[in-house]
Order: C-alpha cells, then structure tokens, then sequence
C-alpha cells in the first residue's frame, strides 16, 4: 500500500490500481505506465509541482504526453510567476519520489490545479505513489477530492 491507495480507502473512493513492471531506463515515467497498461496517452496523467514567487507549492496535473503551460498555472492560481519546482523539494514535500508523487496522500496537502481534458473521459489514471503503480478514477470524483481547479494548462504548438 501506498498513502495515496490508503488515502482512497479511507475516505471510500472507488478506485482501482493497476501495476506493471517498471523499467528503471524508462526516459517518460507517464508515458512508460501508458505503453505497458496499454492505455490511451490522454488519460493517463502526471503529477508536476511548480513553485511560486513567494516559494508557495502548486500541484498541477496534465496528461503524460502534454508539456505545462506555467502562464496558464499562474493565470489560474492568481500569481505573477511560477516555475517548475526542484527535485528534492518535491519529494521532501510530497513524500513520494520523482515519477511516483501521487496527487493523494502527499505529506501536506497543496493547492491543485488539473488539466480540464480530464473531463473529457469517464476514467482518467494518476500515480498511486510509486514506479509501477496507477490509479483508475473518476476525474470528478479527483476533483472534489482535492478541491482542484480546472484549465486548460497544456502548452500549444
């Protein structure tokens, strides 16, 4: 078990895991769960955490394949500035390591932004909190959850 699987139990969401074998060579964690679990690219998300000016952690969720639009994040979460957040801040923060941080049960619970793609799909997969490991759940159901809020936070061409 992981503190996010846990963090499902608990507050009884319905959810399933999926595990696969993961390659410690793998160059995109997001991408290598998408290819093994034989799962569309646009349903499988990725946890990010950028940092703001004022050094305030932000988790933003998009799908695998996507890179972050930060001017989106920043539009949305009122904030002149935001960059992607260092290595072991995120994992000190989190609890979890890079290419398993979970969006549920991180060590303190941050402000959450999510791709609004997400809705476009009755079940949408995240991180269950480590290499290897996936979530299946309702996107609304995410949303709730962690009081995210919802824009388009893809990078265009």
């Amino acid at each position: 078990m992981t503190p996010a699987i846990d963090y499902l139990k608990k507050y009884n969401i319905l959810h399933q895991v999926l595990n696969y074998q993961h390659d410690v060579n793998a160059q995109s964690y997001g991408l290598e769960a998408a290819s093994k679990l034989n799962l569309p690219e646009q349903q499988v998300f990725k946890t990010l955490v950028v940092s703001t000016e004022k050094q305030q952690l932000v988790v933003a969720i998009i799908p695998v394949a996507a890179k972050l639009n930060l001017k989106s994040v920043a539009k949305l979460i009122s904030c002149k500035k935001i960059v992607m957040a260092e290595p072991a801040v995120v994992e000190r923060s989190s609890g979890y390591i890079l290419g398993g941080v979970s969006p549920f049960g991180q060590k303190k619970r941050l402000v959450t932004v999510i791709d609004n793609s997400a809705l476009q799909h009755n079940n949408i997969y995240v991180s269950a909190g480590q290499r290897g490991l996936e979530i299946e759940i309702n996107p609304e159901q995410l949303i709730t959850l962690l009081k995210a809020k919802t824009a388009s936070l893809q990078q265009t061409s």
